[in-house]
């Protein structure tokens, strides 16, 4: 076969990542067509796992629109398409990458295999566009792939056709489980490069279309009153690239005592980073899935979550976007309740979710 991996984010490239490795394993033609919608810290996430990809598009510009970026991936992969002929076409996730990858394939009668297929918040623009995205990927798929029995039950409500659902854990477990084997790393050396090395430490990502404005503000209100009275913790944030993001997180926290402000940090150094965290606050979807697997509870900063297996599991908690509500659940997490959700198993796979999809990919 030959299969085209379509990436262009850091999270698309750490899950996709060990399904490439299997394919290439198993004697499969993979290439991974990148878009390049987050070029930063895309290329941070495949310098670690050594992967070049063997086309890119460049599709990235700076405050660009959706729509400008949605029809510059479409050309763009239709061009590719014109020249290259794939019996099947992988896309990851929910990102803009993701649809447009699926709706190129379609036009060109390729069966699209969509990993990490089902989350659903039921609410279209929250997470916005990724809900929207998720749900007409899911439409255009002949292999979805669910990485659990929540996922593939919202696909059945959808009316997705039950022979096109495959519940296979999620891949970004077997990317964590690839670095701890593959790469080395000094969690104190790390530790003592942010500047946490002693004492108990939060780590904190936001980046969400949807938390702009009132939200972020509300967000940055609880965690500056939560230090103030819990002096002990630090606060390492990681900044996102996004122009709009940089400009609300520097406004509001910038010289805030016992924040730190960083550039992205790489992958190594994030996972190391939150493996020793106290707990973690974040709005991000796959923090939500990789966080158990370390043991560290998670605040999600959003008033919605497609990831209902966290909160039923009891890895995560939902504070909402709104002082007084945030507050409480980062009160929540000086108690015994952190210690309890620390000890959760993790709900989201063991780690061969990579190899049970090429499996279903040989044999479709």
């Amino acid at each position: 076969m030959k299969i085209a991996l379509i990436l262009g984010t850091r999270p698309e490239a750490i899950k996709m990542a060990p399904v490439y490795f299997e394919l290439e394993k198993r004697g499969e033609q993979a290439d991974i067509i990148s878009t390049g919608q987050h070029r930063q810290m895309l290329d941070q996430a495949l310098q670690i796992f050594d992967i070049k990809p063997r086309f890119d598009l460049h599709v990235m510009t700076d405050r660009q629109s959706l729509s400008l970026l949605t029809q510059k991936i479409i050309a763009g992969l239709q061009e590719l398409f014109d020249r290259e002929k794939y019996d099947i076409v992988l896309v990851q996730g929910d990102t803009t990458t993701s649809f447009c990858g699926a709706l190129v394939s379609f036009y060109n009668k390729i069966p699209v295999g969509h990993i990490e297929a089902g989350l659903r918040t039921n609410s279209i623009y929250d997470p916005f566009p990724e809900e929207i995205n998720r749900r007409l990927t899911s439409k255009i798929a002949s292999m979805n792939f669910a990485a659990t029995s929540v996922s593939a039950d919202n696909l059945l409500k959808e009316g997705i056709t039950e022979k096109s659902i495959f519940i296979t854990g999620n891949t970004v477990i077997d990317s964590i489980k690839w670095i701890q084997k593959n790469k080395q790393f000094d969690t104190n050396a790390i530790r003592q490069k942010y500047n946490v090395a002693n004492g108990k430490y939060i780590l904190m990502t936001l980046h969400r279309r949807e938390n702009y404005g009132r939200p972020m503000e509300e967000i940055f209100r609880a965690v500056k009153k939560f230090l103030q009275y819990n002096s002990e913790y630090k606060l390492i944030f990681p900044v996102h690239m996004s122009p709009d993001v940089r400009e609300y997180v520097y406004k509001n926290m910038e010289g805030v005592k016992n924040v730190i402000l960083t550039q992205p940090v790489d992958y190594i150094d994030f996972i190391a980073l939150m493996s020793e965290s106290s707990f973690i606050l974040t709005d991000s979807g796959g923090i939500q899935e990789e966080a158990p697997t370390f043991g560290i509870p998670t605040v999600v900063l959003r008033n919605t979550t497609e990831r209902t297996e966290a909160l039923s599991a009891g890895t995560a908690i939902l504070a909402g976007t709104y002082e007084n509500e945030i507050l409480v659940c980062l009160e929540l997490m000086t108690t015994e309740k952190c210690l309890e959700m620390a000890k959760i198993k993790n709900p989201y796979g063991d780690g061969f979710a990579s190899q049970k999809i090429v499996d279903i990919l040989q044999s479709y």
